[in-house]
């Protein structure tokens, strides 16, 4: 009689084992996330010779195998500049946390055709040409898929070896052979290890082939990207656990429908999480944005009412956009309200605050508020601009074309503090604009700017009075 395979069940959300099925997820509570996986009995990494085949790098066993493992003093750790390569593109380079860090695991995760391999492709072109030796991995594209790609960027020179290839037993042998700085992997959902005997992309696959490629990164100090594929809910499919795995993890976003991409860092373990890289998408590929505050403000018009200029904070870097407002008398009984790029509630709740405290009745007009240019921003220091202009619309009414507003509305009608408001200012000045209403508290604060006319404000009635 055949012996029955082991099978296992695992948690789609957190990579939790258990022997049976459950309904909800011990370790992350979570409801109905557990898929059924074989499993294969896995060797010791002794036994394996990862030590024996990566040589003796940081963290590896070395050639004794694990007996040469000894722990190291802080002090015997050195920190060297040349642990960071520059990847050609200061956007990048910034939300990496200056670089990308040598033995480094880094998820890129984003939409289908947003950009993901092109951009890492143009990060592989800059790499060899610096002198670092790079290998693109494709389990997704023929290599003359890739060279069709690689002719639409520009020339590509230096140390940069492509190959088509899904089986990790066979890649980690390619790059014991080659010994690259920098490996890509695209993507990890097709990538599969023999002794896993479910299919690729499974829990089981992606949670092996991931450990596989960290205990690489680690071992010898390659420096590993790889390529996740999204679920319509916009996270990166598969265990949970994957991203908990990696260093790095960034999404790249943007509208299809506009040239703009953004890259976005959610985990970092070298850097900051709250910067982000802009990039616009060519025809030869994308180019970083190095002034997204000028970009954005491009086109707009002059003397219209119900837009305003606002500043808005991503992470340290200030970044200017213009709100719009465009408010009509409603037709039905109940007036619609619409916001595109900011929060749909919170539009709501500043509309409410001016019919309570400035006794406007914009329950007889319907509201339609934009972030132009297609930017979702949410920092509650756009209150006060989505309130300037929504009252510029219905008073028809424009605000001054080089004015920036910035500060949080309050349900009292106060206006509050927001923070870096002297980095805020100072952008606005760089840009060309005269004057800045911005909360009187920020205002104290700071000091004095010449170039640029700063006026506090302690409420929507005083801001409003200044139309």
């Amino acid at each position: 009689m055949a012996k029955a395979k082991a099978t296992s069940f695992f948690c789609k959300e957190c990579g939790y084992e258990s022997p049976k099925w459950l309904g909800q997820c011990p370790g992350c509570r979570q409801w109905n996330t557990f898929v059924e996986e074989l499993t294969a009995k896995k060797e010791p990494a002794a036994k394996r010779g990862l030590g024996a085949s990566y040589g003796n790098g940081q963290g590896g066993a070395g050639e004794g195998g694990l007996s040469k493992i000894k722990p190291s003093y802080l002090s015997e750790i050195s920190l060297d500049e040349q642990d960071r390569m520059q990847t050609g593109y200061e956007e990048l380079d910034r939300v990496l946390g200056g670089g990308v860090v040598r033995g480094s695991l880094v998820l890129v995760g984003g939409d289908p055709g947003i950009g993901k391999s092109t951009l890492l492709l143009q990060v592989c072109r800059n790499l060899a040409a610096s002198g670092q030796k790079v290998l693109y991995i494709s389990g997704e594209e023929s290599l003359k898929q890739i060279k069709l790609r690689a002719n639409r960027i520009g020339t590509v020179t230096g140390e940069l070896k492509f190959l088509c290839e899904t089986n990790l037993d066979t890649i980690e042998g390619a790059i014991s052979g080659e010994k690259p700085d920098v490996v890509i992997i695209d993507s990890i959902q097709t990538m599969f290890r023999e002794e896993v005997t479910s299919a690729p992309g499974s829990v089981g696959q992606v949670r092996e082939s991931t450990n596989l490629l960290l205990q690489i990164a680690k071992g010898v100090g390659i420096a590993i990207f790889i390529v996740g594929h999204v679920t319509k809910e916009g996270v990166v499919a598969g265990p949970r656990v994957l991203e908990h795995m990696v260093d790095t993890v960034l999404y790249f976003e943007g509208d299809r429908s506009a040239s703009y991409r953004i890259i976005r860092g959610v985990k970092n373990r070298f850097g900051s999480t709250n910067e982000i890289g802009v990039f616009e998408m060519r025809e030869s590929g994308l180019e970083e944005v190095k002034n997204p505050s000028e970009y954005m403000l491009s086109g707009r018009p002059e003397d219209a009412s119900g837009a305003v200029v606002a500043c808005s904070l991503e992470g340290t870097r200030p970044v200017l956009l213009e709100v719009q407002a465009l408010i009509t008398p409603t037709l039905f009984g109940m007036p619609r309200r619409t916001a595109a790029g900011t929060d749909y509630n919170r539009v709501n709740v500043l509309m409410a605050v001016l019919e309570k405290r400035c006794h406007y009745e914009l329950s007889r007009y319907d509201a339609y508020v934009n972030i132009a240019g297609g930017l979702r921003m949410n920092e509650p220091a756009l209150d006060l601009a989505i309130v300037m202009a929504v009252i510029s619309s219905l008073k028809d009414k424009p605000v001054n074309p080089r004015t920036i507003i910035f500060g949080e509305v309050g349900l009292a009608g106060e206006v509050r503090a927001v923070p870096m408001a002297e980095q805020r200012v100072n952008e606005a000045k760089k840009l060309g604009f005269e004057t800045c209403i911005l909360p009187k508290t920020s205002l104290d604060k700071m000091r004095k700017m010449e170039g640029i006319r700063m006026v506090g404000v302690e409420n929507i009635r005083e801001a409003i009075s200044l139309l």
